[in-house]
């Protein structure tokens, strides 16, 4: 205690008075948006730039103090969960948009800013972030950054990586490694700035992004589809990714399970169908974009590929139909209930799902409620599991049931919201010895006395 003390000291100099958080400022915050309990740590220290982060962990690293980052904590992986022992180190005042590059067409920001901020600072110069997800509201973008975070336009414009084209870090001992590169093009050693990005604050912390902005989009063509058949979703996509001249953004798939659970007395279409698609384009002709969708939606439903539609025809309705498939919140009402985020390829969901569904049965008989939905066009599903009573045991037995029929079908444990401590035990199902070997090698490499977010990706044994 009196070695925290002395650093907490020696840090109020360089962070001032509002940048270190103590006892109820501290235990009064949740630990997440989607948790009910409070961060645990002995203090939150808040820097406001670049160099007093590296000031933070040069001291930190020096008296070997274990440090866990907080962004918007919107994370499912439990990366942000912290220890008495632990000093959090929270962005939250690095919030400042600091570029807008027309002509380059990029965005620099610190790695604070929410991402719906960024969104509308690239709106406000005619430009388009593409990366967009339902927790646009909270999270930050060096959060999207750190966990290499997809959401709702993957299909067409990427994963986070796609979206960003440098960034500045600080390693482990204050070390500043400034890679704002700002090109498409830039194959002049190795690029750095993948060492940072989807590897969840363990090798360094993030501090300010350079981003891709795009042409913005002037059209946006929605709608929700009904489908009777699994075997009948691929060949939607296919369809429509073909009819749509390469225009396709989102391809959401809504079990019924799911659908019936938060659209409610909301449906836009009936509730006897066992698959719901949701389908959106973005363009700039306004009235070829229209034509072309419809008619697409129209081949599909001529062709037997859906059995029912619904088109968009107000910015009210899009965001309607788009407000079902964000209300995850609804599944949580009626208990303790675990969001998982799992990737696996289209051909495989089913059967994964069949698995899934009857290790559950297996384990709790008719005693649980799974209802699925996600990015099913790039190959993300999301599962919400309520069961049992919430206990440790309770919730391993879940996890088995979730994670182990991934092997089988080439899956993942996770699509986009990474490791954390949750996940980690389960990590050779989808990434082999070596692989495992590379990472904990470049941990040892960039942060030897693993103070970074330590026990997140791997066992805690396994690090320094």
């Amino acid at each position: 205690m009196a070695e925290i003390n002395a650093l907490l000291a020696g840090l109020r100099p360089l962070l001032g008075d509002d940048g270190i958080l103590l006892g109820e400022e501290v235990s009064s915050r949740s630990a997440g948006i989607w948790r009910d309990d409070s961060v645990q740590a002995r203090a939150i220290l808040r820097p406001a730039s670049t160099e007093q982060v590296a000031d933070v962990l040069r001291m930190c690293h020096a008296a070997g103090q274990r440090v866990v980052t907080h962004g918007g904590l919107t994370g499912l992986s439990e990366g942000a969960i912290a220890t008495p022992d632990d000093v959090v180190l929270s962005t939250e005042r690095m919030t400042a948009i600091e570029s807008v590059d027309t002509v380059n067409r990029t965005l620099q920001l610190q790695a604070g800013v929410r991402l719906q901020a960024a969104q509308d600072a690239a709106d406000q110069a005619g430009l388009q972030l593409a990366l967009d997800l339902g927790a646009r509201g909270s999270c930050t973008v060096g959060g999207n950054a750190a966990t290499n975070a997809g959401g709702n336009n993957v299909l067409r414009y990427g994963m986070a990586r796609e979206q960003i084209l440098g960034l500045e870090a600080v390693l482990a001992d204050g070390t500043v490694v400034s890679s704002l590169n700002g090109m498409l093009k830039n194959n002049a050693g190795y690029d750095l700035k993948q060492l940072f990005i989807g590897t969840e604050g363990t090798l360094g912390v993030i501090t300010r992004l350079i981003l891709r902005l795009r042409p913005a989009c002037t059209t946006r063509e929605t709608a929700l589809l009904a489908c009777d058949e699994f075997a009948r979703i691929p060949q939607l996509l296919r369809l429509l990714d073909s009819r749509l001249s390469g225009t396709l953004t989102a391809f959401e798939v809504m079990w019924n399970d799911y659908y019936s659970l938060v659209a409610r007395d909301r449906q836009p279409l009936a509730d006897g169908f066992s698959y719901y698609v949701l389908v959106e384009a973005q363009g700039n002709d306004s009235q070829r974009d229209s034509d072309r969708f419809l008619s697409a939606v129209e081949h599909a439903l001529t062709e037997g590929l859906a059995a029912d539609a619904m088109i968009a025809q107000s910015g009210r309705e899009r965001n309607e139909l788009w407000a079902i498939r964000e209300s995850v919140e609804l599944t949580l009402e009626d208990g303790p209930a675990m969001i998982f985020d799992v990737g696996l390829p289209l051909s495989a969901m089913e059967s994964y799902l069949a698995e899934v569904r009857r290790q559950l049965r297996d384990e709790w008989g008719s005693a649980h409620r799974l209802s699925v939905f996600g990015h099913a066009g790039d190959g993300n599903l999301h599962l919400v599991v309520a069961a049992g009573d919430g206990t440790s045991a309770a919730q391993l037995r879940i996890e088995r049931c979730v994670y182990e029929p991934l092997a089988d079908a080439g899956g993942t444990v996770s699509a986009e919201h990474g490791i954390g401590l949750e996940k980690k035990q389960w990590l050779s199902i989808c990434r082999n010895p070596a692989e495992i070997a590379v990472m904990r090698k470049l941990k040892a490499a960039l942060d030897p006395r693993g103070i970074l977010n330590h026990g997140r990706i791997f066992s805690a044994d396994d690090e320094p």
